[in-house]
């Protein structure tokens, strides 16, 4: 196991389409999703895809902390979970706003359209078949991470690149708006 280097925002990696793996269970797959947990924790992430430590492979990796998870019945915290060649599929056309960071654009945040209910699967390391449905954070943690399977990086995503910027200022700006709304509903 080992901890490796992130690709960032402007990596070729990046922005191509990774290639599907033809054994889940191959001791070379093994050791790749071994340094993925190693790296996603070192770095505090939710989710990593393998393009993102420069391996062009359909791998992604998630899980769900507890503080990360909605008020929804059906959002709640997950285990780690591995993904090879997954697929996702829409359940509804209605998409959330939701602000997303990620590993290859450190320092940064923006606020991406979501769907809010899916259906995904894939194959797990011992090669058995996976399909699950989500909402909430579970459900973004998936899409996002699955977008990097296919070259996009999620402010390719957004639609209002006014909600993109570092960490703390976006955040500011967010909470000046949401404090906005609330006086103008209390003159109503």
């Amino acid at each position: 196991m080992a901890i490796r280097k992130i690709a960032k925002m402007g990596h070729p990696v990046l922005k191509r389409a990774a290639r599907a793996v033809s054994d889940p269970k191959s001791p070379e797959i093994q050791a790749l999703v071994a340094d993925m947990v190693e790296t996603m924790a070192d770095a505090n992430g939710a989710g990593l895809a393998a393009p993102q430590i420069h391996e062009d492979l359909r791998v992604v990796i998630f899980h769900v902390p507890a503080e990360r998870a909605t008020d929804a019945p059906e959002d709640k915290p997950e285990p780690l979970t591995v993904l090879i060649n997954p697929v996702v599929e829409p359940l509804t056309q209605e998409r959330e706003l939701g602000l997303e960071g990620c590993l290859s654009v450190p320092g940064f945040v923006g606020a991406v359209p979501r769907f809010t209910k899916i259906r995904y699967s894939g194959y797990g390391l011992d090669g058995q078949k996976i399909e699950r449905e989500a909402s909430g954070f579970h459900a973004r943690v998936v899409q996002h991470e699955c977008d990097h399977l296919d070259g996009i990086l999620y402010p390719q995503r957004m639609e209002d690149l006014s909600l993109f910027g570092y960490v703390e200022e976006v955040r500011r700006a967010l909470e000046a708006r949401d404090e906005a709304h609330t006086v103008e509903e209390a003159a109503d």
